[in-house]
Parts: C-alpha cells; structure tokens; sequence
C-alpha cells in the first residue's frame, strides 16, 4: 500500500513538474527591440455558417497599441485589403503619433463586407528608438437574429 502511495506521488510531482515545463517552453517570447516593421493583420468582413454556407456579416475593429513605456512610434500605413489582394481603403493619409501606452483603432462597419472572408491590413510602424513592437490585432464581432459571434486575430511582422 505505501509503494502504491509513493508510486502516485512521485507519478504526481512528475506531472506537475511536466506542467510548470510545458508552460515556460510554451510562453510567448518576448518581441525583440525594432525601429520599425511592416505588420500582416487577418481581418474577416464575414464568416459563413449553416449548411447553406450563409454569410454572416461582420464589424472589424483593427487595434494598434504602442506597448513601449518609453518610446513613441509613429503610423505610416493602415491599408486595409480584399480576399484577392486588391487595396480597398487607406486609412491614412499622413503619420500618426502614438505616444508610449497609447493606443489607436479603426473600424471596418458590419455593412461593409468588400474585404471579404480574407480581407487583412498592412500596418507600418516607425521609431527613432529601438522600441517594444506594438500589438496590432484585429477584434471581429457579428450577429444576426439570435447567433452572436466574436474573436481576435494578431498581427504577424513581414520579414
């Protein structure tokens, strides 16, 4: 009975060892400093559902959040793209200020479903410091009768 004891201790410690492990080598690697990067954001203007493959329309918030403490950064781009690739909107036409902690956003309407299921941004971001890259996600939300939906998609930095 005590070896049986031991035998799932040892067997438990083992597990939660394995557990604390997993989620270090798991955890996102902090972003190393930059002065700059182009940023690939998935977006959807609609998603399909049911047997028929029914558009659901969806609102598109892109959220760009300047996570350096220090360091401002400064917008150069916000190009919002089709399914295909063709450009649909620039968002705009000068350099926007983000100061250190500030955030901005811009909103695609549920109406508005010329992005398509693939639609993404290209987000250019500049600093004269090496800085914290910012996060740049987009939030989607939709609903229609009583199906409600909503979900993120983060941004990838462009080699």
């Amino acid at each position: 009975m005590r070896k049986t004891s031991r035998l799932l201790s040892l067997s438990a410690l083992l597990f939660c060892f394995y557990l604390c492990f997993s989620s270090l080598c798991l955890a996102e690697q902090p972003s190393r400093l930059s002065r700059g990067q182009d940023i690939y954001i998935p977006a959807y203007s609609h998603i399909y559902h049911g047997n028929k493959e029914s558009p659901l329309l969806l609102s598109v918030t892109l959220s760009i959040r300047n996570i350096d403490p220090k360091n401002s950064i400064e917008i150069t781009t916000v190009d919002y793209y089709e399914t295909e690739g063709a450009l649909v909107k620039k968002y705009i036409s000068k350099p926007l200020a983000l100061g250190p902690l500030g955030s901005e956003r811009f909103v695609v309407p549920q109406k508005d479903n010329t992005g398509g299921s693939g639609a993404n941004f290209i987000v250019t971001w500049k600093a004269l410091e090496p800085t914290n890259p910012p996060i740049v996600e987009t939030v989607m939300i939709g609903t229609q009768s009583q199906l409600g939906i909503s979900f993120t998609s983060r941004g990838q930095p462009l080699e």
